[in-house]
């Protein structure tokens, strides 16, 4: 048995016990990192986590809690998840469209004393939410998604106050506010990031003035990416919606030198070959670990001088000075360089207490389809 004492905070003594490749969480490091998001919104009533980054059940206990009672999420499995765990105030933050609107309503009708929101910027789905609401006598609490340049979803600001106005006034739903992601927006340069950051929030500040010039409530108003979240949260009237925080990643670490917190999710893998001088080969695959972004997808603990080589389903292959350190068969951790979607990849997490691993948590939410 390896002494605890001397080991490094990430490493377990009975990784002989645990298969590869495989993620370890830590409880004590969520705990401090849900403590730290708190402590950076200041209210805890203004924060609401994104449960996409871990899609675990345990994670939002751990979240409740600590107080947190607000959630994001990018599914119906993951708001059903949510509302399981004992999550009451959930927004899907996505717009449902087909059968996703009525796995939405299903949803209201199971949970009668939960409130559950949906993005909308388009006035037809409006009209088809609003019309199988009336049918199952519900109401929906609908926010209008902005387009703050991220391009992917939701209506431009200054041609927003139309829908908002239609949603203000449609039977079945009713208007909660504005939801605004600004995930394109990130700069490891302060300065930088606080004016790209004003730039794109001031055309919000003027839609919510003009909305309320009209007469319209604006009940909330959710707003920021992790990278944002820490100056979104100086707006008192503003959730933050940060969700890779819980977690942590190398991504981020870099992307946001401004924000403290703790790698809690760690990759444990082997040595499997080495083909070369200077080359291993980790069985830490496109199927293991995050793979959309440019490589590297891992830092290794000890080979933080690893390149990667290549990569395909169940090989990494990297080269380092230090391979002749590295046995086939050697256990080797790294922290993903995009924990959310290298979380997706796995049925369960092994849980670290006291450098063990003791326990498994499953990864509810990575099935598109719990129960609805």
């Amino acid at each position: 048995m390896l002494d605890r004492e001397n080991l490094p905070w990430y490493a377990i003594t009975n990784a002989s016990e645990i298969p590869s490749p495989g993620v370890l969480v830590y409880p004590d490091r969520i705990t401090e990192n849900l403590r730290r998001m708190i402590a950076m919104v200041g209210d805890v009533s203004r924060l609401r986590p994104h449960v996409k980054t871990h899609k675990m059940s345990r994670i939002v206990e751990l979240k409740l809690a600590a107080g947190i009672t607000k959630f994001k999420a990018s599914t119906i499995a993951e708001v059903e998840m949510t509302l399981a765990a004992g999550g009451r105030d959930i927004l899907l933050a996505y717009q449902p469209v087909g059968p996703n609107i009525d796995r939405l309503i299903e949803l209201t009708r199971r949970y009668p004393d939960a409130l559950i929101a949906a993005l909308v910027d388009d006035a037809d789905i409006l009209h088809l939410i609003s019309q199988a609401a009336i049918a199952a006598g519900v109401r929906i609490p609908l926010y209008v998604d902005l387009n703050v340049g991220m391009n992917r979803s939701g209506v431009v600001p200054t041609q927003a106050a139309v829908i908002y106005g239609l949603l203000s006034h449609t039977d079945g739903v009713f208007a909660a506010g504005l939801h605004a992601y600004d995930g394109h927006v990130h700069d490891h340069d302060v300065d930088k990031l606080k004016s790209k950051t004003r730039d794109v929030f001031e055309p919000v500040w003027q839609l919510r003035d003009q909305l309320i010039s009209l007469g319209l409530k604006i009940p909330k108003l959710i707003a920021s990416g992790t990278p944002t979240s820490k100056l979104m949260a100086m707006h008192d009237d503003v959730e933050v919606g940060a969700g890779t925080t819980v977690l942590w990643d190398a991504g981020q670490a870099k992307a946001c030198p401004d924000l403290d917190f703790q790698n809690a999710a760690v990759l444990i893998t082997r040595v499997i070959s080495r083909p070369l001088p200077g080359h291993l080969c980790l069985d830490l695959g496109h199927k293991a670990v995050a793979s959309e972004f440019t490589p590297p997808r891992a830092i290794f603990f000890g080979m933080e001088d690893a390149r990667p080589v290549t990569h395909s389903e169940e090989h990494l292959v990297i080269a380092t000075d230090r391979a002749d350190d590295y046995p086939v068969g050697t256990v080797v951790y790294g922290v993903p360089c995009h924990v959310c979607p290298t979380i997706a990849l796995h049925q369960h997490v092994w849980v670290v207490r006291d450098h063990v691993a003791v326990e498994t948590w499953p990864v509810t939410a990575r099935n598109r389809c719990l129960t609805v």
